[in-house]
């Protein structure tokens, strides 16, 4: 990516998503930031901005040319067509895919928001981590710090946000619809997750939180191996939960050294500027709590009174925020203009 004296020229494919708005949102606070907005399958339509109905330009080759760097944070399709483009374009371009579907193409390599050791970009194709997989490999390199970890066992909660509006306003609908004695839409979940917890999805359903689970591990396997050479770990267990919550990750985790942890030592450990500790003296962090925040919030740290080199802790994040500023991040310290920012 070329120097410059102000953030590079950004193409912003999904500008409508939930995921574009916080992205939105986090370019503007820069001086200089020229975003270019587009629909979130990169062709010509309407959208929305600020409430009023917007044309949408298709995303094309020219568009392309014009930018120095695409930001892909809408459908899959979209994300396919910028692929296309950018390729035969021959790499040219930088591309920063938020959403995770181009994480299998050769040219991409995988980097997170916070924690991971982040170098300027290798690839013109680089995928932002999973949120999810994000959070573990920071807390797990934290505490890998203080002595060797043996087992980690993980419960991921995950909410509608992170499949975009349609989730949200599938939820939505169905605790409207059930507390009204209405029929449920289904079109997302292909079941009721208003009120209840989902192991899986209704077989119908477009997509399957079988392959969001596959993802984390996948991206969580990469952080953790780009950091391995400072923390020795083995791979954590991890399963993934579809909670009935509009916004942020909530996760569960077991951890068991190899010798018995204290307490303190691991606060001490884990308090750094991503993450914060809410110690005994306050209520323990919430997917509510952390809306619109950057790092991690962990809380509830205890022992295992089974087991006495275990403890268990509880940590959240916004889902949105720490894909919006690994985005940021990427921008920021691959172009060197971090002296431009308010």
């Amino acid at each position: 990516m070329r120097k410059a004296n102000k953030l590079p020229k950004i193409a912003l494919i999904g500008a409508d998503t939930l995921l574009g708005r916080d992205i939105q949102e986090v370019l503007e606070k820069y001086a200089g930031a020229s975003v270019e907005l587009y629909a979130a399958n990169g062709e010509a339509g309407f959208g929305e901005n600020e409430g009023e109905a917007t044309y949408r330009k298709p995303f094309d080759e020219a568009a392309l040319k014009a930018a120095d760097v695409v930001v892909v944070a809408g459908t899959e399709e979209g994300a396919e067509k910028v692929y296309r483009l950018a390729l035969a374009d021959g790499g040219a371009r930088h591309v920063i895919d938020a959403t995770g579907y181009l994480d299998v193409r050769p040219e991409a390599r995988i980097a997170a928001a916070l924690g991971s050791p982040f170098k300027q970009m290798e690839s013109w194709l680089v995928v932002v981590a999973h949120p999810a997989a994000t959070m573990l490999a920071l807390l797990m390199t934290r505490l890998a710090k203080i002595a060797p970890i043996e087992r980690a066992l993980i419960e991921v909660f995950e909410p509608a946000s992170q499949l975009g509006k349609r989730g949200i306003n599938e939820l939505q609908q169905q605790t409207t619809a059930l507390l009204a004695f209405r029929p449920l839409e289904r079109k997302v979940f292909d079941a009721q997750l208003s009120y209840s917890m989902l192991a899986a999805y209704g077989e119908d359903a477009p997509a399957q939180l079988g392959s969001a689970e596959q993802r984390i591990l996948s991206h969580l396997a990469t952080l953790l191996d780009r950091s391995a050479q400072t923390a020795p770990w083995p791979m954590p267990s991890v399963r993934l939960v579809q909670a009935p919550v509009f916004h942020g990750y909530s996760v569960s985790c077991w951890i068991e050294f190899a010798s018995r942890p204290d307490i303190a030592t691991i606060t001490a450990a884990l308090a750094s500027e991503e993450i914060e500790v809410r110690g005994a003296d306050l209520d323990p962090p919430s997917n509510v709590g952390v809306a619109g925040e950057t790092g991690v919030q962990v809380g509830d740290l205890r022992a295992d009174p089974n087991s006495a080199r275990a403890i268990w802790l509880w940590a959240v994040a916004d889902n949105l925020r720490l894909t919006a500023t690994a985005v940021e991040r990427m921008l920021l310290e691959s172009d060197g203009t971090k002296q431009h920012t308010h």
